[in-house]
């Protein structure tokens, strides 16, 4: 134990970048736990399209979206939904949203957004389109 704590005084940079690496990693843990929105994988996206009448939404670009998408899922850029022209999805913000871009990241900034303009139950699916073709899921091309 005295070496240890003789470590730590003699390195108090790496000590202090562990002490904040440890809080970023509790404080993420507990904004995660706490969030409205949740993140799911491919199987509960699949559950809830098909046992709840959930709604995929697909923020990528149009070039992406036409290269494949998820079956009936429905393309809205990331500046349509920060501009707050949802169009048909107006009367459906009691359903399961599922908001999917290409890996991940920018669908949680589109589903705090819907969130945020009243939809109830906004999902992100984990991976994005990355995770869903590499478990080898029906795609549609246009």
């Amino acid at each position: 134990m005295e070496q240890f704590v003789e470590f730590l005084g003699n390195h108090y940079m790496l000590t202090t970048a562990w002490i904040v690496l440890f809080i970023l990693l509790v404080t993420s843990w507990v904004t995660s736990a706490t969030s409205p929105i949740k993140t799911i994988n491919t199987h509960e996206l699949t559950q809830l399209v098909n046992k709840n009448n959930g709604v995929v939404i697909d923020t990528r670009a149009v070039k992406d979206f036409n290269k494949g998408h998820i079956t009936d899922a429905v393309h809205m850029p990331l500046d349509k939904i920060t501009s707050n022209q949802f169009g048909k999805l107006e009367s459906r913000k009691s359903d399961p949203i599922i908001v999917v871009c290409h890996a991940g990241i920018s669908a949680k900034t589109a589903a705090r957004m819907l969130h945020k303009s009243g939809f109830e139950q906004v999902s992100v699916l984990q991976g994005g389109m990355q995770t869903w073709q590499g478990a080898n899921l029906p795609i549609v091309k246009k």
